[in-house]
């Protein structure tokens, strides 16, 4: 595993922001694993700067998030799709139909994980999964206690993990209970994972995730033994972390 210390969230955003263009530089044609939430707003606002800047490709791109809330639409403003559309998707120059997210809509969700699981592996498997991480350690909607061999699955959302989720919606009681998400497995199975975190509130589930044992009590632990895993973590996240580690601007173990 490797660690980045970054200063701050913009530090954080900027050195995600340059791990990612540097895929879409080597291989065009990359199949990027994609997540929301409010810590890869700032990696999504600099990959369309540098689209804009320099010309960033990304039309040879296809792209696969990670999860959706079970029974909001593709155009409900609070469904991932629509955050995607809204940060990134709309702003450069992606192939609507080579941008998937799961299908929080369908009637039968074991059937659509089987369906999106069989994109991922027709698209050639995921090049790149960036993630960020829950209050809980959890990567994904792969809540604590999940199973490490789950595929794209239903998950019923941990209370902890609703109330954090609550700011985007009007009331909590709107936050849906259930979502559908990519597994542990197939995070597993990227050939590259870069994890972000930012904020004091996040600082005991990075600890969790690069110091802690492998358990699924922490889903994030089990990055530590993927072959090519990265955390970016600002100063704040990372305050948990030993000392002797965050001397360094990069640190591998």
């Amino acid at each position: 595993m490797r660690l980045i210390f970054a200063k701050d969230y913009e530090d954080m955003s900027c050195e995600a922001a340059k791990i990612v263009s540097g895929q879409l530089y080597l291989k065009p044609q990359s199949v990027l694993g994609l997540a929301t939430g409010s810590t890869p707003i700032g990696l999504y606002d600099r990959l369309v700067q540098v689209h804009q800047t320099v010309g960033l490709d990304f039309s040879g791109v296809t792209t696969f998030n990670l999860d959706e809330y079970v029974g909001l639409s593709s155009e409900n403003p609070e469904s991932y799709h629509y955050f995607m559309k809204e940060h990134l998707f709309s702003r450069v120059n992606l192939r609507p139909d080579h941008c998937f997210v799961p299908n929080g809509m369908a009637e039968d969700l074991e059937e659509e994980g089987r369906r999106y699981d069989a994109l991922i592996e027709q698209a050639g498997g995921i090049d790149l999964q960036v993630l960020g991480i829950g209050r809980n350690a959890h990567i994904g909607f792969n809540e604590p206690d999940i199973k490490f061999e789950a595929m794209t699955h239903k998950v019923r959302l941990d209370d902890e993990t609703i109330r954090a989720n609550a700011r985007f919606f009007a009331r909590e009681e709107d936050v849906p209970r259930y979502a559908i998400s990519m597994g542990i497995r197939n995070i597993m199975l990227a050939r590259r994972v870069l994890l972000l975190a930012s904020g004091p509130e996040k600082a005991e589930a990075v600890y969790a995730a690069a110091c802690g044992n492998v358990s699924p009590k922490a889903p994030a632990s089990i990055l530590q033994l993927h072959r090519d895993a990265t955390i970016i973590a600002d100063a704040a996240a990372a305050a948990r972390l030993p000392e002797a580690w965050r001397e360094h601007r990069s640190y591998h173990f």
